[in-house]
C-alpha cells in the first residue's frame, strides 16, 4: 500500500467517525479553519456513539500501529479527557495470524537451517498473534519446551508510513494548538516511535529479558523465562515456554487456592523494586503478559513475558519521584511544590505558595477517604492535571512509569479489591531513601565516584593555567580579565577545598570500615609502626600538594 493510499484510508476513517469534532478548529489559522469547515466529512452523519467509542473504533479500524498508539494515549489524561481515555483502555490488538509457511521461511532464513533440523517439534498453529509478531510452540532437540516468536513480515514498512503521518499531525498540533507547546505532541509521537521500533528488534527484547532475569535471579516474587541466544536473531526469538494461570483469570486462581492478597501485594513490591532498586522496569504489564505460578498457592509467584517495552529512570528522577511520593504520604504539600520546581518539572518562576495551595485543594479530599479506596494511579493523574495550570511540561521519562503503575494497580485491585497500595509503597520508599542517603549509600557513592575524582583532581591546576593563558591571548578588556581571574581563583580555591574534604572523607570512611570489620581491626592492631609513619607522610604530602 502506497503512502497516498494509506492517507486516503485514514481520511475515510476520519470522516466516517467524524473525528474532526475533536479538533480545536477555533484555534487554527484562517486557511486551515476554512478547509475544515468546508471539508467533505460534513456530509457524513455523526455516529450515535460516545466520542470515546468513536475514537476507539477508528483506531481499531486503522490497524495495529494506531491501536498501540491509542493504548499509550489511554494513560495520558493530560492530553485526553477522562471519558476518552477510559474508552481507549479497552482497545484490542485484533490481528489475524500470518501463514505458518511464511513463519517457517522466516525462521529458516534467519537461523540458516530447516525447521526440522532446528526443532524436535514445531507447531504450525500459532499460540498467539499480535500486531508486531506471532508465537509458535516448539521443542528443542534436547527436549526443552520453547516458544518461537517471529516478526510479522512487512510490518516495518507499515509502521514507517503511519509514523510519517503521525509526525505530520503532531507538528500541526504543536504549531497551531495553544496547548501544543506545553504538551509536546511531537515528543509524544517520537516516544512512541522509539517504543515501537524497540519492539521490532527481537534481539533487544531478548536482552531486556536477560537483564530482568538477572535482576530477579532466585527471587520468590517473579520468574523470567530464559532466552536461547543460539536461536535468537533480529526477527526470530526462542524463549523458554512457561506454564501458569493468566493473571486475569481470577476464578481459576481462586480454584487453585491462591492467596490473592499476597499475590496483589507482591505485584506492588515487584513494581517498586524494578523502579527504585534496578531502575529498569517491565513497562508493558497488561494482563496478557502476566501469568501466575500456583505450585505453592500460599506463596504464588508471577511469571512475565513480552519484554519489548522497558523503562528506565535517571538517579535524579528516582530521587525526586521518591521524595515527592513520601511528601504526599506525609501531606507535606509545600515540599511537593518545591520539589516540582527544583526538578524543573514546572517553571522556576512558579509561586510556591500558589502551587502548594492548588496541590492541597486536589489532595485533601482524596486523603479523607480510607487508603484502600484511593487509586494511586488516578491520584497521580489528578496531580498532573492540576500542575497543567502551572505550565508543568510533560516528562517523557515518567509516561511509561505512569502507564505501568496504572496497570499494576489495576491488576492488584482486580485480584484483591482491599489492596492498600499506599501502605505497601511507603515502607519500601522510606527504606530506599534511608539506604540512598545513609552510610551505605555514602560508601557506595564514594566507590562509584572516587576513582574519577582522584583521576581528575591532579589535572585541575593545569586546566586553570591553560584557561588563563587562553584568556590572556584573547585580549579582552581589563575589567573582563579581572572578573575572570577572580572567578578562576575562586574555582581553584573551591577545587582545593573539595580535594581536602575528599581526603578527609576517605580517611573517615577508612576509619569506619576498620572499626566495623574484624579483619580490618586486626590488621590495624598488628600493623608495624613504620607503616603508620609512611602512611602519615603520604597523607601529609597529598594534603600539602592540594593547597
Amino acid at each position: 500500500m502506497t503512502r497516498l493510499q494509506r492517507l486516503i484510508r485514514i481520511s475515510w476513517v476520519f470522516c466516517r467517525y467524524r473525528l474532526d469534532t475533536f479538533l480545536p478548529i477555533a484555534e487554527l489559522p484562517a486557511p486551515l479553519k476554512v478547509f475544515f469547515l468546508l471539508a467533505p466529512w460534513h456530509l457524513f452523519p455523526q455516529p450515535k456513539l460516545s466520542r470515546g467509542d468513536r475514537l476507539r473504533l477508528a483506531l481499531e479500524e486503522l490497524g495495529p500501529v494506531f491501536v498501540k498508539f491509542g493504548q499509550i494515549l489511554s494513560t495520558r489524561r493530560d492530553l485526553l479527557p477522562d471519558d476518552m481515555a477510559e474508552s481507549l483502555k479497552t482497545l484490542q490488538d485484533r490481528v489475524p495470524p500470518f501463514s505458518s509457511d511464511v513463519a517457517r521461511n522466516i525462521i529458516e532464513g534467519s537461523l540458516g537451517a530447516p525447521v526440522a533440523e532446528l526443532f524436535k517439534e514445531f507447531s504450525a498453529d500459532p499460540l498467539a498473534s499480535a500486531s508486531v509478531a506471532q508465537v509458535h510452540a516448539a521443542t528443542l532437540l534436547n527436549g526443552q519446551d520453547v516458544v518461537v516468536k517471529v516478526l510479522r513480515p512487512g510490518i516495518e514498512k507499515v509502521i514507517r508510513q503511519d509514523l510519517a503521518l503521525m509526525y505530520l499531525m503532531a507538528n500541526l498540533l504543536e504549531k497551531y494548538w495553544t496547548e501544543g507547546k506545553r504538551l509536546h505532541p511531537v515528543e509524544v509521537v517520537a516516544d512512541y516511535d522509539s517504543t515501537i521500533h524497540d519492539e521490532l528488534d527481537l534481539q533487544r527484547e531478548a536482552a531486556n529479558a536477560s537483564q530482568l532475569r538477572r535482576n530477579f535471579e532466585g527471587s520468590s516474587l517473579i520468574y523470567i523465562p530464559f532466552i536461547d541466544w543460539d536461536y535468537t536473531r533480529k526477527n526470530v526469538m526462542v524463549m523458554e515456554r512457561i506454564y501458569g494461570i493468566p493473571i486475569a483469570d481470577v476464578p481459576a486462581l481462586e480454584a487453585a487456592g491462591v492467596n490473592l492478597k499476597v499475590l496483589a501485594e507482591k505485584g506492588v513490591e515487584i513494581f517498586f523494586t524494578q523502579v527504585f532498586r534496578d531502575s529498569f522496569f517491565h513497562a508493558d504489564m497488561h494482563p496478557g503478559n502476566i501469568f501466575v505460578d500456583v505450585s505453592n498457592p500460599a506463596d504464588p509467584k508471577y511469571i512475565a513475558i513480552d519484554f519489548g517495552i522497558v523503562g528506565t529512570l535517571a538517579p535524579d528522577d528516582q530521587s525526586y519521584l521518591a521524595r515527592n511520593l513520601l511528601a504526599f504520604f506525609r501531606r507535606d504539600y509545600r515540599q511537593v511544590a518545591q520539589l516540582h520546581i527544583q526538578s524543573g518539572w514546572v517553571p522556576p518562576d512558579t509561586r510556591v505558595n500558589e502551587f502548594e495551595a492548588a496541590i492541597r485543594t486536589v489532595c485533601e479530599p482524596i486523603f479523607e477517604k480510607p487508603l484502600k479506596d484511593i487509586s494511586f494511579g488516578h491520584f497521580l493523574l489528578r496531580l498532573f492535571q492540576t500542575a497543567r495550570r502551572f505550565n508543568m511540561e510533560v516528562q517523557p521519562q515518567l509516561v511509561l512509569l505512569q502507564k505501568t503503575l496504572l496497570n499494576v494497580e489495576g491488576l492488584g485491585r482486580q485480584l484483591y479489591p482491599e489492596l492498600d497500595l499506599w501502605s505497601t509503597a511507603q515502607p519500601y520508599l522510606e527504606g530506599w531513601m534511608r539506604k540512598r542517603i545513609g552510610p551505605s549509600g555514602l560508601i557506595k557513592s564514594l566507590q562509584t565516584h572516587l576513582p574519577s575524582w582522584l583521576e581528575q583532581s591532579p589535572e585541575m591546576p593545569q586546566l586553570v593555567h591553560d584557561a588563563l593563558l587562553q584568556l590572556r591571548s584573547a585580549g579582552p578588556t581589563e575589567k573582563q580579565n579581572q572578573d575572570t581571574l577572580a572567578l578562576l581563583r575562586e574555582q581553584q580555591l573551591r577545587s582545593d577545598r573539595r580535594w581536602r574534604r575528599g581526603i578527609a572523607a576517605i580517611a573517615l570512611v577508612a576509619a569506619a570500615v576498620i572499626g566495623t570489620q574484624p579483619e580490618a581491626r586486626e590488621w590495624a592492631e598488628h600493623a608495624p609502626v613504620w607503616s603508620w609513619v609512611l602512611l602519615a607522610a603520604a597523607g601529609a604530602l597529598v594534603w600539602r600538594g592540594s593547597r
